[in-house]
């Protein structure tokens, strides 16, 4: 079941385009060392490795974490690419500080988000980014069901003390939104 919801996730149009544009948002510095969560296929992932110094990735499901390693085989390779099974709630050491953190369609399972969140802006260095995207999939969901999923998110980064958010949305059906945070130090 892992392989065909990967396989779908990965050569879905919509998906690319949402992974592509969250990468693009974050303005990655070939310096940056960059975690994602829940990186399913490895689309991001494919991205990053291109523009940062280090990728590191964990996500909950073994077929993902399978898939997105080949995808990725070379800069696994290289060391550029370090993928881990792995959840939010027992994250694996980093070896030092980040400079990106971002989650695409996967903080809506966190148990309890803010908590994580906290923990997450811990890892970050002082002035380092967050990003948290939605694409509600509940049936009927549209832009009021985005802007509604995105506020929630916005209140969480504030209780994680998150400072400087934005959304930007993309206009997708439903829409997508992409919250961007720093982590003030």
């Amino acid at each position: 079941m892992g392989q065909l919801v990967g396989w779908i996730m990965a050569n879905s149009a919509a998906n690319r385009r949402r992974n592509g544009w969250v990468v693009s948002l974050l303005e990655i510095q070939p310096t940056d060392r960059v975690l994602e969560i829940g990186f399913g296929p490895g689309l991001a992932i494919a991205d990053l490795a291109g523009l940062a110094s280090q990728v590191h990735g964990i996500d909950h499901s073994a077929a993902m974490v399978r898939k997105a390693t080949r995808r990725n085989s070379r800069a696994v390779r290289d060391g550029r690419v370090r993928l881990v099974h792995a959840s939010v709630d027992r994250l694996p050491e980093f070896g030092g500080p980040l400079d990106v953190i971002l989650a695409v369609n996967s903080a809506k399972f966190w148990e309890e988000p803010a908590a994580r969140l906290r923990e997450l802006r811990r890892l970050l260095r002082p002035s380092g980014r967050i990003a948290l995207a939605i694409q509600p999939r509940c049936p009927g969901a549209d832009g009021a069901t985005t802007a509604r999923a995105a506020q929630e998110h916005h209140d969480l980064l504030v209780e994680a003390g998150f400072t400087t958010i934005r959304v930007e949305t993309l206009d997708l059906d439903p829409p997508v939104a992409c919250l961007l945070a720093i982590n003030p130090g």
